[in-house]
């Protein structure tokens, strides 16, 4: 079934690799209709999942509680009376095997938390890391039975071969290496076994905590922590049917191959296995992205790699309002020809044209330092009240002062501007929208890849070269959908500066100098 060609047609409908093992054509893949109404009734779902309930899962809540408090006493009792680096990883990882074993959910929130590099502590991150390819997988008799229930049949009727040793596993799926009886060599995500009633229990135990955490710990404080609870079901519950994973696929091959990405490459979704809990794909190999050496050794640019991710995802998100929702290591490889190779699609950004069109406006009103825009946008993107009073909120914010540098300020005036800044969030209603939330923890993980790729690159001038490249290639478009006329001569980082505490005057910044000024903080705000 392989097509032997260096320009399969269906490289029309994607970024797919030029050796295909079979042709993509979205219209006869059957697992693919009603796909839209899937998604419409899984977001439907959402809202009776974490609807206030009088008792939670009352099992699950002590399971919880027990795994979690346990550790955290036997921390306290031991490593936690010494401090410093060794202390919090001791915590770390005494909380990240207690979230292996309360399974799906809590995995899920440790991955969320892993890409928070230069946000939470690096041993926390280090150490949870682990939970994305990294947990225990489940027994091979297990996803046998799983396979079989997905195809109806045995899987030897279907495979060849089957590696009976995970290649990855992680939160919801594992992933295992086989050919085909046909020939090809693929990767078969198989879903766990007790994922979906876990995950059911789990977030209803969690509706039912949130309202009693609100101004109980530092993080509540940030957020509503019942709209977080909302926030983290709309994205778990997504990964859940594999058939949307698959089409999340094919609709950002789709999205880059319009944009003229052609240093990417998505695997090839199998025409016909697909199915809830089974998803076969074409097998793609390549560099880690934590694989710095294997990287530079290869002679490939990281430079430029660190550009084409960056640019991809801003024009994915902006012009088409479609952007992979997970950037994480396990999850990009670098080919050895530098072409970059995208993985694992259950988590999809997806906005409609009116959200869009905000985001653009967004990212417009960063790049020409035009505050109005920029919270009307937010507003529009569901981050302030349909009523917020846009002039108020600028103000109340400090929006429109100079902008003050955090490492000049003592810990106690540091507190004091963060507790102000949330107060007045607070008071606005202000909440973090899917898509807001997805980009901002891709843009965290880009942070740190460029940390490890490209740690010399001139962030502000590369900020600049990026906002260039928008304003002439896509300038007629993005005046269309903003209503903002796009003026290359006018692109005034001052405010992005400014979000980095930064004057408007300096002119350069490296990543190493980014992250010095953010440990500063970290060590201010956490006392030390």
């Amino acid at each position: 079934m392989s097509v032997e060609t260096q320009h399969p047609p269906d490289l029309a409908h994607g970024t797919f690799s030029t050796s295909a093992p079979w042709l993509v054509d979205p219209e006869q893949m059957q697992w693919r209709r009603g796909v839209d109404s899937l998604r419409d009734r899984t977001r439907r779902s959402v809202p009776e999942l974490v609807k206030a309930r009088r008792f939670p899962p009352l099992g699950r809540l002590v399971e919880t509680t027990r795994l979690f408090g346990w550790s955290v006493l036997r921390w306290r009792l031991g490593a936690g009376r010494k401090g410093g680096s060794e202390s919090k990883a001791d915590l770390s990882h005494r909380l990240r095997v207690s979230a292996e074993h309360l399974g799906p959910t809590y995995i899920k929130l440790a991955q969320i938390i892993s890409a928070g590099e230069g946000v939470f502590p690096d041993e926390l991150v280090d150490e949870l890391k682990k939970c994305r390819d990294q947990v225990k997988p489940e027994p091979f008799d297990t996803v046998r039975a799983t396979l079989e229930r997905e195809l109806g049949r045995p899987p030897e009727h279907i495979f060849d071969w089957i590696s009976p040793d995970a290649l990855a596993a992680a939160s919801i799926a594992q992933v295992h290496e086989a050919r085909l009886r046909t020939g090809e060599e693929v990767v078969i995500k198989v879903q766990r076994s007790t994922v979906g009633e876990l995950v059911g229990k789990d977030l209803r135990t969690l509706a039912w905590l949130a309202p009693f955490l609100i101004g109980r710990i530092p993080v509540s404080a940030l957020a509503n922590p019942p709209a977080l609870v909302e926030l983290f079901a709309e994205t778990i519950t997504e990964e859940l049917d594999f058939r949307l994973e698959a089409q999340n696929l094919l609709d950002i091959a789709s999205t880059l191959e319009k944009l003229g990405q052609t240093d990417w490459v998505v695997p090839r979704p199998h025409p016909d296995l697909v199915s809830p809990r089974m998803l076969v794909m074409e097998k793609v190999e390549g560099f880690a992205f934590d694989d710095v050496a294997g990287i530079t050794d290869a002679g490939i640019d990281t430079h430029k790699v660190v550009r084409n991710v960056m640019v991809a995802f801003l024009e994915s998100a902006t012009l088409h309002g479609v952007f992979h929702g997970d950037f994480h290591g396990g999850n990009l490889f670098v080919q050895h020809d530098g072409m970059i190779a995208l993985l694992d699609f259950g988590i999809t950004g997806r906005m409609n044209e009116f959200k869009r069109r905000a985001f653009l406006r967004l990212m417009m009103g960063a790049t020409s330092n035009d505050q109005r825009v920029q919270m009307e946008a937010m507003r529009d993107l569901g981050a302030l009240p349909p009523d917020a009073d846009i002039d108020a909120v600028i103000s109340d914010l400090g929006l429109d002062q100079a902008a003050v540098d955090p490492t000049a300020l003592s810990q106690e005036q540091l507190l004091h501007e963060v507790q102000r800044v949330v107060k007045a969030l607070l008071g606005y209603g202000a909440r973090l929208p899917k898509e807001l939330m997805l980009f901002t923890k891709n843009m965290i993980f880009l942070s740190s890849m460029i940390g490890r790729l490209a740690p010399d690159i001139d962030l502000i001038a590369e900020i600049q070269s990026i906002a260039m490249h928008f304003a002439m290639r896509h300038g007629q478009q993005l005046a269309k959908d903003s209503g903002i006329a796009v003026d290359p001569d006018e692109i005034d980082l001052t405010g992005v500066k400014a979000s980095m505490g930064l004057d408007s005057d300096v002119d350069s910044l490296t990543w190493a100098e980014l992250r010095a000024r953010r440990e500063i903080i970290v060590k201010r705000m956490g006392g030390n």
